[in-house]
């Protein structure tokens, strides 16, 4: 049986400008690996409201979860929350919950729940608010869509909280073999592997280094026992 699928929606120009590097992707990837769910598709997009809900319709319908990161803030940029709104067909305002939650937050730290601030506690009719230990302001859940905040600590920290709401299967098992030898020579017998084991995921990622090429196979399964056999078999034809 295989795993449920996830896919992620990055939102955002100044990911698209270069101006900011995206962190969370790399983080997501890794936590959902080890929950057996299995990341499919990232899409980057920007700050465009068809461009967000044109792509949470296509991901919602394709995977059990999407994740999304950035554009919940209190800027005027910050669309994201309407744009699920729209994609889900249900009204969007503030709710005593999230307004409470800031409203709490903003008192102990002196500063005003102005409106720039309260736009944060703007939620989708339906949604469930993700708990942020970090800077409180919530992120929400719709239907499989979980929506997240783009800075790294607070959407480490959201992930958290999601994922044990979730189903997974499981955990990913990747072992690597380095090979100097260009892959070239290691075609062949890579493919071979690959159709001896059609359950793996077998990837080449060729390097060079001090002038001589050559590459880590990364082998990759959620049957262990499966995983070891065909790196034993591939370690047979190239030999340490």
């Amino acid at each position: 049986m295989s795993n449920p699928t996830a896919a992620m929606l990055v939102i955002g120009d100044e990911i698209l400008s270069g101006r900011t590097r995206d962190a969370n992707m790399y983080h997501l990837a890794g936590q959902l690996t080890d929950h057996g769910i299995d990341l499919k598709e990232v899409r980057v997009v920007s700050d465009d409201r068809d461009a967000i809900i044109t792509a949470v319709k296509a991901l919602s319908a394709a995977h059990e979860t999407v994740f999304t990161s950035g554009g919940i803030g209190p800027t005027h940029d910050d669309i994201t929350a309407d744009c699920i709104a729209a994609a889900f067909d249900t009204p969007i305002d503030v709710r005593d919950d999230a307004r409470a939650l800031l409203a709490a937050h903003y008192a102990k730290t002196g500063a005003e729940l102005n409106t720039a601030r309260l736009r944060m506690a703007r939620i989708p009719d339906g949604a469930t608010l993700i708990d942020n230990p970090v800077s409180v302001a919530p992120g929400f859940s719709i239907g499989n869509v979980h929506v997240m905040a783009g800075v790294p600590s607070v959407f480490q920290a959201m992930v958290e909280s999601v994922l044990p709401t979730l189903t997974g299967g499981a955990p990913l098992v990747s072992k690597t073999l380095r090979i100097d030898r260009g892959e070239g020579d290691i075609a062949g017998p890579l493919g071979e592997l690959a159709a001896t084991y059609p359950d793996l995921s077998i990837g080449s990622y060729p390097f060079q280094k001090d002038g001589k090429y050559g590459a880590n196979i990364v082998i990759r399964g959620t049957d262990g026992a499966m995983v070891d056999a065909a790196l034993a078999a591939l370690s047979s034809v190239f030999p340490a």
